[in-house]
C-alpha cells in the first residue's frame, strides 16, 4: 500500500476516539528531537507514563538507523531535524513497515500535514505539547499503524486468491483439454489431489501447468 494512502496525520484533540490505552509496559519508543531540551523533556514525560524509551537521536538518519535496530512500538520524530528531515525519516520508516510514526511540530500548516500524511506519519503534535497530550496522539498513532497493517495484509490475502483462482482455472482448462473432463470434474480432480497429497490447490494448479507446459516443449 502506498504511504500516499495512509489516513491524514490527526491532531491529540481528534485522538479522543481512541478507545483502548495503549499498554506502556509493552510500548518501546524510539525518540528525534535535535533540541537535546526538548528531547530530555519529552524522555521524561514517556517514562513518567510508563512508556520505555529505547533510542534516541538527534537527526533523521540517526533515528531511522535506531529504528531497524530496535524495532520499536512507535517513533516520535521532529520535522526539522539535521542531515536529513523528520518527513523524510517517517517516510523511510514507513516504507519498512517498522513502526508507526508520530510527528512533532512547532507549527501545524496545511502543507506540513499533508507532508506528514503522504510520507505514512499517522499523528502529529505541535510544540510546545503537555504530558496529557502525549497518550492520546501515541494510541491514535498505534491504533491507525495496525489498522493499516491489517488492512494491507488483507489486500494481500485477497490478491493471493485471486492468483489462486487464476492458476485453478488454468489447470482446470488443461485438464479438460488434455483428459477430456468436465470443467466440475476438473475442479474435483484438483480438489482430491489437494487433500490426497496434503498440497494446496495452488500447489496442486502450478504441478498441472508444469506438466502440461514441459509436454509442449518436448513435441
Amino acid at each position: 500500500m502506498s504511504t500516499a494512502d495512509a489516513p491524514e496525520p490527526t491532531e491529540p484533540a481528534d485522538a479522543e476516539a481512541a478507545s483502548a490505552h495503549v499498554p506502556p509496559e509493552t510500548t518501546r519508543v524510539v525518540i528525534a528531537e535535535d533540541e537535546a531540551l526538548i528531547r530530555m523533556d519529552l524522555k521524561e514525560m514517556l517514562e513518567e507514563e510508563g512508556y520505555s524509551v529505547v533510542g534516541e537521536a538527534g537527526d533523521g538518519q540517526s533515528a531511522i538507523d535506531l529504528a531497524r535496530e530496535h524495532r520499536p512500538d512507535l517513533c516520535i520524530l521532529d520535522v526539522k531535524m539535521p542531515v536529513l528531515d523528520g518527513i523524510s525519516a517517517a517516510e523511510r520508516i514507513a516504507e519498512e513497515a517498522i513502526a508507526p510514526v508520530l510527528m512533532l511540530t512547532a507549527f501545524s500548516q496545511r502543507e506540513l500535514v499533508e507532508r506528514a500524511r503522504d510520507a505514512g506519519a499517522m499523528a502529529y503534535l505541535v510544540k510546545p505539547f503537555s504530558k496529557s497530550d502525549i497518550v492520546p496522539a501515541i494510541e491514535m498513532a498505534v491504533s491507525r499503524f495496525t489498522e493499516l497493517r491489517v488492512l494491507s495484509q488483507e489486500v494481500a490475502d485477497l490478491e493471493q486468491r485471486l492468483e489462486t483462482r487464476k492458476l485453478v482455472d488454468r489447470a482446470k482448462s488443461v485438464l479438460q483439454t488434455q483428459y477430456g473432463l468436465s470443467e466440475p470434474a476438473a475442479f474435483r480432480w484438483i480438489q482430491k489431489t489437494s487433500m490426497d497429497r496434503r498440497l494446496s490447490m495452488r500447489q496442486v494448479a502450478e504441478a498441472v501447468i508444469e506438466d502440461a507446459e514441459e509436454k509442449k516443449r518436448q513435441q
